[in-house]
């Protein structure tokens, strides 16, 4: 399944390390951030809640990128 979030990220560099880490969370399957769009496009795992994986990607990226926002 995929799903498209609106994000707000502040710079092409930004959006490619949230990038990163959201497909490094567990439950997702593969995850593209269109910078100049604003979207984050995230293709989760078969079984996953995309909910319950989406809180965890929102973490990850605020690892890297403390100020930025998805909204889920």
């Amino acid at each position: 399944m995929k799903k498209t979030y609106k994000i707000d990220v502040d710079c092409a560099n930004c959006a490619n390390k949230m990038e990163e880490a959201a497909k490094k969370t567990a439950g997702v399957a593969d995850a593209t951030v269109n910078f100049m769009a604003l979207k984050m496009i995230v293709e989760f795992e078969d079984g996953q809640d995309p909910k319950a994986v989406m809180q965890e990607v929102l973490k990850n990226c605020k690892k890297v990128e403390d100020d930025c926002e998805i909204f889920l």
